[in-house]
């Protein structure tokens, strides 16, 4: 029977979206194969797939690869219906089949309870209680505290968890969200031991309850005049109201606004895009009403103002639309991707989830997917957070990546570059970069970030004398030292060197040997470390090998070989891959002879001195080294054959194309490269980088720094 998880409310506006998403990425951090059930539905939301928003943004978002129609019981119409006629334990009875029959697929379930709206379930409460019960789930109830005071938020919690208790449940935690964030400490303090389950206290997040400009067409009736999706997704974090004349308004202007005005003032729509390519400041769209379209002159103008900003037209006038706009909130959907991470982001920093995942008693699986390594990954880089300098800091990939990696309270950042084009690329790209006035207030505790020019830095001159010291053996003087130190690459790499970071990426934009070599110059090798090398993390679909080395070393001799061995076992143990190392060749054992076989033999000779306690096994062919029934026959008692996890190839040649062919042809997951043997972590990007790969790359780099800290 799969572990299930049954989260559930009180009543509406509990934002409990949050705690489901949380517990989904919680699950999916220890097991495969993890399901989500809603047992009740409105009929909008049954009609198939892509129709229940938080069903479909789970089971998009975690790749849950099941029918849609196996994630769902009924609708509300359809158990009313069954109720009505055949009594509430025949309707009952078949929810808890339909939810069998699911689970039997499944290692964990989350159930989604009933959300108290518009349903005509009696005592829903109870209803919940008792579909938990009969699931055999925990039950993790979720208090909402919007606008309450902390009296009213505790009276609450105890009342929920002695309502579900009362019901036979077994309650796993409580969950207040959406509480005033002054009064979050209060609250925690005083449920510290009552009720007898650990409470745990979201505060209010503004960015969660922002509506999207696409909430904001769709609820006007508007049509889009300018604008691509991204901006359609920027998040609205007010509304302001354009009659005045334009140097009075751009006074009233704020962060993050989405200014309403008639379609008829061409004045205000090119004052505040103007303003906003200014960066002073940076607005969500501009909506205009009375169904008035601005001349093509003026739209042009607009366009070349500011690219990618919303402009619509809604086809009402300023009241109207005003209406429609009163209590427009946010939503967690598939469409709305940055607002799952600032909510992962939330739950995770309020929630100690190595106590809930004990208490759900999930043991972790031991088959390892991508999607687990990533998660593992991103959990270690969060749980001991360190400072990573990023030179490239005006690339679009590098300022989305940064605000996934301060959404979920990854590592703290320094963008380096100029701080105006900084501000008003990521304006242009509606990045939230929590640099405006109170980001601090709202990121209490979270990740953040800052922007360091280094043409203007106070850092640039002592730097330079830094640089000059560490160079003068290379005829390297002040003033030239002064104008190196002035570039992203070498700037970064001082920081870290100088412990102002505690690791740099690099290489979106830059070539491999701009990222490296000032690390070759100033951070130097590691003791005991003979080369500098790299690996791959290659995510497979039910393991994680590590290649080593593909990206830096064109044709490592044999004690350069054993050197990369010991490297990459070490970073792999480090990262939670068991070390077995296969020194790869042509030839397995002592069947083949020749310069390159017997450059491998030595290398593994020179491994097994240098480190006893590796397992390592060379020369051997990579089917050899990851097939057992190769394994079997080939090297029958070896204790790497067959099960190897470290894979050590003897040259960049053959190392890269390998890679690139697993990659490709068996659809993993490359993670990489990853340099080894600095004295302090510093990596490069592949310039193809995705985003993706750029916030698992950081976050590599921020556990590589935990370990130069450790030692």
């Amino acid at each position: 029977m799969a572990r299930s998880v049954y989260v559930t409310g009180i009543g509406r506006g509990d934002g409990r979206q949050v705690v489901e998403l949380g517990v989904m990425e919680l699950l999916t951090r220890h097991v495969d194969r993890v399901g989500v059930f809603r047992p009740l539905v409105h009929t909008a939301a049954a009609g198939g797939p892509g129709t229940d928003h938080v069903v479909e943004l789970l089971r998009g978002r975690y790749r849950i690869d099941l029918p849609s129609a196996d994630l769902y019981g009924l609708t509300y119409e359809e158990a009313t219906a069954l109720q009505a006629e055949r009594g509430v334990d025949e309707l009952v009875s078949v929810l808890v089949e339909r939810f069998r029959t699911l689970e039997r697929k499944c290692q964990a379930m989350l159930v989604l309870g009933t959300d108290f709206a518009d349903t005509s379930i009696p005592d829903e409460l109870a209803f919940n209680a008792r579909l938990a019960n009969e699931f055999g789930a925990w039950v993790l109830p979720v208090v909402g505290g919007l606008r309450e005071s902390a009296d009213a938020v505790v009276a609450e919690v105890r009342n929920a968890y002695r309502a579900y208790t009362d019901l036979g449940c077994n309650t796993l935690a409580m969950v207040a969200n959406r509480v005033t964030p002054a009064d979050k400490q209060q609250i925690a303090r005083r449920l510290t031991t009552r009720p007898p389950v650990p409470c745990y206290i979201l505060p209010e997040e503004p960015a969660l309850a922002a509506p999207t400009v696409a909430q904001v067409v769709q609820a006007t009736g508007a049509e889009v005049l300018l604008g691509d999706a991204t901006g359609l997704a920027r998040d609205v974090r007010g509304f302001v109201f354009g009659g005045a004349t334009l140097p009075t308004f751009l006074a009233a202007l704020t962060e993050g606004a989405m200014v309403v005005t008639p379609g008829d003032r061409a004045d205000l729509l090119v004052g505040t895009l103007a303003a906003h390519a200014a960066s002073s400041p940076p607005i969500a769209g501009v909506l205009l009403t009375l169904g008035i379209r601005p001349g093509p002159d003026v739209m042009a103008l607009a366009g070349r103002l500011a690219p990618g900003t919303p402009v619509v037209v809604a086809p009402e006038g300023s009241w109207v639309t005003a209406a429609s706009l009163s209590g427009l909130e946010g939503r967690l959907t598939a469409a709305s991707p940055r607002k799952a991470e600032t909510a992962l982001g939330l739950f995770e920093l309020h929630v100690d989830t190595a106590e809930l995942i004990s208490r759900i008693e999930l043991s972790r699986s031991e088959r390892v997917t991508p999607m687990m390594f990533e998660h593992v990954l991103l959990e270690r880089a969060r749980a001991d957070r360190r400072h990573v300098v990023l030179p490239e800091g005006t690339e679009e990939r590098v300022l989305r990546a940064a605000e996934v990696l301060l959404r979920r309270n990854i590592c703290d950042l320094t963008l380096l570059g100029d701080q105006d084009t900084i501000r008003r690329r990521a304006a242009d790209l509606g990045v939230d970069l929590g640099l405006d006035t109170g980001a601090e207030e709202r990121r209490a505790g979270g990740a953040v970030a800052r922007i360091v020019d280094p043409a203007t830095s106070p850092l640039r001159e002592n730097f330079a004398e830094v640089y000059a010291k560490l160079r003068e053996h290379r005829g390297v003087t002040a003033e030239l030292a002064y104008d190196v130190v002035a570039d992203v690459s070498y700037f970064g790499t001082l920081m870290v060197q100088e412990g102002l970071a505690d690791a740099m990426v690099s290489g979106a934009v830059h070539s491999t040997a701009a990222t490296i070599r000032p690390a070759f110059e100033i951070i130097k090798t590691a003791p005991g470390a003979a080369i500098v090398s790299s690996v791959f993390f290659m995510c497979l679909a039910d393991r994680v090998l590590v290649y080593g080395d593909c990206a830096v070393n064109p044709a490592p001799d044999a004690r350069q070989l054993a050197d990369i061995a010991i490297q990459s076992a070490g970073t792999a143990a480090q990262f939670g891959v068991e070390p077995r190392v296969a020194m790869l060749s042509y030839s397995t054992g002592t069947s083949g002879s020749g310069a390159d076989v017997d450059k491998v033999r030595e290398a593994t000779a020179l491994v097994r001195e240098q480190r006893p306690d590796l397992l390592v096994e060379g020369p051997i062919q990579y089917d050899a080294a990851v097939d057992p029934g190769v394994a079997a026959t080939k090297l029958p008692g070896s204790q790497v054959a067959g099960r190897a996890t470290v894979l050590v190839f003897p040259d960049l040649n053959t190392g890269n194309n390998t890679y690139k062919a697993v990659q490709r042809s068996a659809g993993a997951v490359a993670v990489g490269p990853v340099l080894q043997g600095l004295r302090k972590p510093v990596n490069d990007l592949s310039r193809g980088a995705l985003v993706q790969d750029i916030v698992n790359t950081v976050a590599i780099t921020a556990v590589q720094a935990q370990g130069r800290s450790e030692r």
